[in-house]
C-alpha cells in the first residue's frame, strides 16, 4: 500500500495529499491515514454523527482520545488525554473534513484546516498555510476548498458568538455531546480534566 506520503515524495508535492480514514463499525477499528489499524474501544451512534473511544498506543504525548464525527458540521470533534508529562493546553481539537456516514464503516477525508479550542479563552484556526499549498497543488479542488473553509469560518464565528463554549455553540446547532472519559483500561494517573458537556 502506498502512503499518502510516498505519494506527495512522489509528486513533489511540499504537503501531504487530504487524509483518510476509515472508522469499521463492525470489526471495532480505526485505520488511520497511513494505513495503521488500530481497535477502538467503543463506537455509538447519534441521530447527528459517530462517537468513538480509542487508545492510542506507542504516541509520545497523548494516552487516548475520544472524537465526535459531525457529517452535517463537517467537523470531527476531539478531546486527547495525556500522558502525565505532556500536559496540554487545547481542550477540544476540531479537525474539518468530508465525512461519509455507513451502516458498517464511515469515513473521513481531512481537509488540512483545524482548530483548537481552550474552552471560554479562544479558537485558533491552524494549517492554513498547508490548506493553502494544497490548494495551489491542486490536491483540492476550488468546490472542495471553499467548503472547507466556510466550515472552518462557521466554526470559529460561532465559537466566538458562543463566547467559546463548544457545547452551548453545538447545543444550538442541535448537538448535544456525550463523553465517556478516557478509554484505557488503566487510566494514566493525574490525567487531565475536562470540562464536562452540557
Amino acid at each position: 500500500m502506498t502512503t499518502q506520503r510516498e505519494i506527495a515524495e512522489q509528486l513533489g508535492l511540499p504537503v501531504h495529499p487530504p487524509k483518510v480514514e476509515v472508522f469499521d463499525l463492525v470489526a471495532n477499528t480505526n485505520t488511520d491515514p497511513k494505513g495503521h489499524v488500530r481497535t477502538v474501544t467503543r463506537y455509538e451512534r447519534a441521530p447527528f454523527g459517530l462517537y468513538l473511544a480509542r487508545p492510542t498506543p506507542g504516541h509520545p504525548r497523548i494516552a487516548a482520545l475520544e472524537s465526535w464525527l459531525l457529517p452535517e458540521l463537517g467537523l470531527r470533534v476531539t478531546r486527547w488525554y495525556w500522558h502525565p508529562e505532556h500536559k496540554g493546553d487545547t481542550d477540544f481539537y476540531l479537525d474539518v473534513a468530508d465525512i461519509e456516514p455507513g451502516e458498517q464503516q464511515w469515513r473521513t477525508v481531512d481537509l488540512y484546516l483545524d482548530i483548537a479550542v481552550r474552552e471560554r479563552r479562544a479558537a485558533e484556526l491552524l494549517d492554513v498555510d498547508e490548506f493553502v499549498v494544497a490548494v495551489q497543488a491542486d490536491l483540492l479542488d476550488a468546490e472542495t476548498a471553499e467548503r472547507a473553509m466556510r466550515r472552518a469560518c462557521n466554526a470559529v464565528d460561532g465559537l466566538a458568538r458562543h463566547r467559546y463554549d463548544l457545547p452551548k455553540w453545538l447545543h444550538d446547532n442541535g448537538i448535544e455531546l456525550s463523553w465517556r472519559g478516557q478509554p484505557v483500561e488503566d487510566p494514566a494517573p493525574d490525567q487531565r480534566k475536562l470540562p464536562p458537556s452540557r
